[in-house]
């Protein structure tokens, strides 16, 4: 039920006169009748004429600026729609059609839009208020329309009252793509999404970061620029400079931010690549103002101005630098081709576009194309008489070529492919309807089959996506001077889906490779090796270039960071470009210090073999006997043997094996010759002691073989524990730069020290024992020696200790293979070296005779300075001399002394004279 009547009033729109509206059908651009009308819009003019800053009254300007490129798009929509009529999709239905020209003014377009809205056969053009339009039934079912996102965004916020079909054939802002704002709306072209990150994606692969960007101050300029700065961020491109000019001509200030621009370009010296979402005619005046001063640049160009022919014959554009562009992807332009060469005019009132570009083609009939365009552009400034003269239908069909060179193909078949999916959506929609009464469906009925349509054009399948979108992709144009004229050249496509430029011949490579060698960057290449520190806060894109540090490394120019190397198995130097392996490190068999350690180790092992061979040959002399006996000599000498041989498991790389043999094997082998020299001390100081009560001691604490089996077992225990519950394994220690340190890892440094701590108490037993005989005869003081072996000993290894605990890397096996061989060269040269020499150089004294003589002679000293001890201490006490009745008045000290001798004699006897004189007389050593 209508509630409210709303008239449309009458605007004054002429076109070629300066009359003003008397009927409503005055405002229609171009119309057909049809049994579907559809409607158009199209900025035909570029701006309205007018002598005030704002309107004061309601009522529309004269609109001025003729846009060839424009009356071509209004060509091909008329062209498009013939097309259908003329073929069988549409059987028996004709579509009509009424264009507006919007003079790319908002205001403008809202009328017509209210036109299309007005109830369809009404005599008063008005349109009812309903709170349901299901059944209402509109001047038009759909609009085709209109070229700027923002006049599309405020059409289509009116068109959505009645879902009044909107198919758009340039429209690309992206929040057009929103359903629910915009639930009629419709496109033929892509989002500027796409466009935005195509153009991020090419300044990125082109090596550019550093760029300005203008755009124009309405929805589609804002939203570009929005989206674009997204992008651009998160392809690591920077924004210098951001310019916005007023959106409409008939802004008097255009001029001054065009100049303002300008100016920031000049002072950016270092941005030398520019974005531009800007219409035909800003970028039209910003070129000749640029070539004015000079100005080169890389500019990239938006869908709306990147294959314009009006900007393109610009005197001297190409002085401007070099032009990419992204635009629609193009489509068969032959039959359009072949309906501008047939057209032809007569002066008309259902097209009256078509009769301006007449007049105005009329007054310009004697220019040259070349300056055909800037002569209408001046022409459609002012008012112009109707007036045909009669060569003008000759003019005309000689300047066809002229309207083909402004062709814009992309735009010319997005129209197409609006006009063919209406035309596929209708035919749906009539298949059970009589669509020659114009009252069979209602515009939101065709917009139901139109979001489902599919139609195929030139064997390519198309339809509208969820958000209405047909994403045909894009192509990549460069502008491109051949034969002294500036031509539009195609040099990639753009792919939406994989978002990649898909280049088909060598010659576009090249192309691609110029435009990288131009530079568009606020600060110089970082070269592999380096890293960007940034400079300024508000820029990631202004940086210093610093040294990568240690142990990290870039190898890519102008890396945000440089990049860690795996620190337990690489390494890289300062300014690196790549990680190096460490290398594997250990004491191998090659090292001069092993090799100078196995030289050594082998020189002890020839004194064992030579001392046993001393030895072996010189068994029944007092001195091979008096060590203790054949079978400990040759213990100790295996023991030295094996301590020497021990040193090899420390060179070489490190095995599990080596690991846990090479310790324990030291140990044992170690504790076993400690254990010999030890029973050894024990024995001299028990033949050689005159002290009854250590005598006596002595002989309960003398027994050799359990002593040597309990010292040594107590060890294999030790280690046997060791092994058992922390065992020593192969480590890779990392911790040094550049290389990889190969170890044996202790297991448990508290086993390790209980080992050797173990080791050094024995010694310390074996010292004390060896040091309280330290006065032995001079020819045969083996304790003095043993004394020496064990201070060496724990000189040594008293010193390993820090030593050991500081010290890493490699040589880290050598600090104890040095300690082993000092301590066993110690003990050994000690032990064996002055028999040896007794042996080799003083056999006059390693006779029986010589050696109890020598026995004798000490144990006689050794009595008397006993006895005397005693003496003095008596006559000390009690200052009288006591006589002994037996002793034939002798002092009882003397007796004592006696007594003890004997004693001494008997302990030799059962010691020392047992093992070297088994072949002496018992009446001799009775007498001795």
């Amino acid at each position: 039920m209508a509630l409210l009547i709303i008239p449309i009033t009458c605007f004054v729109i002429p076109l070629a006169t300066s009359q003003t509206c008397q009927t409503p059908d005055d405002f229609v651009a171009a119309t057909s009748p049809g049994h579907v009308i559809i409607g158009g819009l199209f900025a035909i003019h570029e701006k309205m004429l007018s002598s005030e800053d704002y309107p004061r009254r309601p009522e529309i300007q004269k609109c001025v600026g003729f846009e060839i490129s424009i009356f071509l798009q209004t060509l091909a929509m008329i062209h498009s729609i013939e097309m259908i009529n003329n073929s069988t999709l549409l059987s028996g239905i004709k579509l009509g059609y009424e264009i507006y020209d919007t003079c790319t003014e908002v205001t403008v377009a809202m009328a017509a839009a209210l036109r299309f809205l007005s109830k369809f056969n009404s005599s008063g053009e008005i349109m009812g208020f309903k709170c349901d339009y299901s059944s209402y039934m509109p001047r038009v079912k759909a609009v085709i329309g209109a070229g700027y996102s923002e006049i599309t965004m405020a059409v289509s916020r009116m068109l959505n009252l009645q879902l009044m079909p909107q198919v758009s054939y340039e429209s690309t802002a992206e929040i057009l793509s929103d359903k629910i704002r915009f639930p009629s709306f419709l496109r033929t072209v892509p989002s500027d999404f796409y466009q935005t990150k195509a153009m991020a994606h090419l300044i990125e692969k082109s090596g550019w970061n550093w760029i300005g960007i203008i755009a124009t101050d309405d929805d589609y300029g804002q939203m570009a620029l929005n989206t674009f700065a997204v992008q651009t961020t998160a392809n690591n491109v920077c924004i210098a400079f951001k310019e916005v000019l007023p959106a409409f001509l008939s802004d008097n200030t255009i001029e001054v931010r065009i100049n303002e621009t300008l100016e920031k370009i000049i002072a950016e010296a270092q941005v030398n690549v520019i974005v531009v979402f800007l219409r035909q005619f800003h970028v039209f005046n910003l070129f000749s103002k640029a070539l004015e001063r000079n100005i080169n640049k890389i500019w990239i160009a938006s869908d709306n101005w990147s294959t314009a022919t009006k900007i393109t014959t610009i005197p001297n554009v190409k002085r401007i630098g070099k032009v990419v562009g992204f635009t629609f992807r193009r489509g068969n332009m032959s039959s359009f081709h072949s309906f501008l060469q047939n057209l032809h005019i007569f002066p008309s009132d259902n097209n009256k576009v078509l009769n301006e570009y007449a007049t105005l083609l009329s007054a310009c009939a004697y220019v040259k194309d070349s300056d055909l365009s800037q002569c209408i552009s001046n022409h459609s400034q002012g008012t112009l008489a109707y007036k045909v003269d009669k060569d003008l239908e000759r003019n005309f069909s000689l300047r066809n070529d002229f309207l083909w060179d402004y062709t814009e193909p992309g735009l010319v078949h997005n129209i197409q492919l609006a006009v063919l999916s209406l035309g596929y959506a209708i035919r749906d929609l009539c298949q059970a309807r009589d669509c020659q009464n114009p009252n069979a469906f209602q515009p939101w009925e065709l917009l139901d089959a139109l979001k489902n349509v599919t139609f195929t054009d030139e064997g390519n399948s198309f339809h509208f996506d969820a958000h209405g979108d047909m994403n045909t992709g894009y192509d990549v144009v460069l502008w491109k001077e051949i034969d002294g004229h500036l031509t539009i050249t195609k040099i990639a496509q753009y792919d939406l889906k994989n978002d990649v430029f898909v280049i088909t011949d060598q010659e576009t490579k090249n192309e691609f490779r110029n435009l990288k060698q131009i530079q568009s960057k606020c600060s110089k290449e970082c070269s592999p090796g380096q890293m960007k520190k940034t400079t300024r806060s508000q820029h990631i894109c202004c940086y210093e270039c610093v040294n990568c540090p240690e142990n990290h490394y870039s190898n890519q120019t102008d890396m945000d960071h440089c990049l860690l190397c795996n620190n337990e198995t690489q390494w890289a130097p300062v300014r690196s470009t790549a990680c190096f392996e460490k290398e594997v490190e250990y004491l191998s068999w090659n090292d001069s210090l092993a090799i100078l350690l196995l030289a050594l180790s082998l020189l002890g092992i020839m004194f064992v073999l030579a001392i046993g061979i001393i030895f072996t040959r010189n068994l029944n002399t007092p001195v091979v006997k008096s060590s203790g006996g054949l079978l400990v000599c040759y213990v100790i000498l295996l023991c030295h043997f094996l301590n020497f041989a021990s040193t090899g498991f420390f060179i070489g790389e490190p095995q599990d094996f080596t690991c846990k043999t090479r310790q324990t094997f030291f140990g044992v082998s170690f504790t076993l010759c400690i254990s010999c020299i030890l029973v050894k001390s024990l024995k001299i100081l028990l033949a050689f002691s005159f002290d009854p009560k250590l005598q006596n001691f002595l002989k309960c604490l003398y027994k050799p073989i359990p002593i040597i089996f309990t010292c040594t077992g107590i060890q294999v225990a030790i280690c046997t524990i060791w092994l058992i519950f922390a065992a020593p394994a192969v480590e890779e220690n990392v911790s040094l730069p550049r290389v990889i340190i190969l170890e044996c890892e202790e297991g448990s440094i508290l086993a390790f020290g209980i080992m050797l701590g173990y080791i050094a108490i024995l010694a310390f037993i074996c010292f004390v024992f060896a040091f309280k005989g330290r006065k032995l005869p001079e020819n045969y003081n083996e304790a003095k020696f043993i004394t020496f072996g064990m201070l060496i000993y724990f000189i040594a290894w008293i010193t390993f200790v820090p030593v050991y605990a500081t010290t890493f890397g490699k040589y880290l096996p050598a600090v104890e293979i040095i300690v082993i061989l000092i301590s066993n060269y110690g003990i050994l040269c000690c032990t064996f070296f002055p028999k040896c020499y007794v042996i080799l150089y003083k056999q006059e004294t390693n006779t029986k005779s010589a050696f109890l003589k020598m026995i004798y002679s000490y144990s006689s000293h050794s009595a008397s300075s006993l006895a005397m001890s005693h003496v003095s201490l008596d006559s000390s006490s009690s200052n009288i001399t006591a006589t002994n009745p037996s002793s034939g008045g002798r002092p009882a000290a003397w007796q004592e002394s006696r007594d003890i001798q004997a004693q001494t004699f008997a302990h030799i006897r059962r010691e020392n004279a047992a093992s070297m004189s088994k072949t002496l007389p018992r009446k001799r050593m009775s007498s001795i």
